[in-house]
């Protein structure tokens, strides 16, 4: 019963969003929930005496995580979405780089294509790169494939797309 209990306890601790929170004060006990997306975030703390419990405090902090979510627009997967870029990112998409690659070609020479290049990871420890030849298609084309090959794999990840349709990305990057 009580390896039954730990057990259930340390599944319990590992629910993405939500931290177990037991002081050695003894006064604090409970969840506490954090969701962040998309540089908004919400946050709320669930203890035990107040909802009656570990478990029913559980099952509070659970049904706000998965709200926050939904309020937030980002999908329900237990995977880490990331959503800014870095500073070298060339598109300002996570995930689409715009970039020269170096190569040889088969005289031996060096030579360099733009390209874009997109990323994502369908499982843990494998990542996906798909590369679109800006010199073959131009930059608008190319920008244009990379853009929906990176929501397609979005929507195979998440069940959803988390970038809006290129249109309305278009028009987001005109009014800034």
């Amino acid at each position: 019963m009580i390896r039954d209990e730990e057990s259930k306890s340390r599944q319990l601790d590992k629910i993405k969003g939500i931290s177990r929170i037991d002081s050695q004060d003894g006064r604090t006990h409970g969840w506490y929930v954090r969701v962040f997306f998309k540089s908004e975030k919400r946050i709320k703390f669930f203890s035990d005496g107040v909802y009656g419990g570990k478990e029913r405090a559980f099952e509070k902090a659970l049904r706000f995580r998965n709200r926050a979510e939904r309020e937030l627009g980002k999908p329900r997967t237990d995977r880490i979405i990331i959503t800014q870029t870095k500073r070298n990112q060339t598109t300002g998409i996570v995930g689409i780089r715009k970039k020269k690659e170096r190569d040889v070609n088969k005289d031996g020479e060096i030579v360099y294509r733009n390209i874009y290049e997109v990323s994502w990871c369908p499982e843990p420890n494998r990542v996906i790169n798909k590369r679109i030849s800006i010199d073959k298609y131009g930059e608008e084309q190319a920008f244009h494939k990379a853009y929906r090959i990176k929501r397609a794999a979005e929507k195979q990840l998440y069940g959803k797309p988390i970038l809006p349709p290129l249109k309305k990305w278009l028009e987001q990057q005109q009014g800034q």
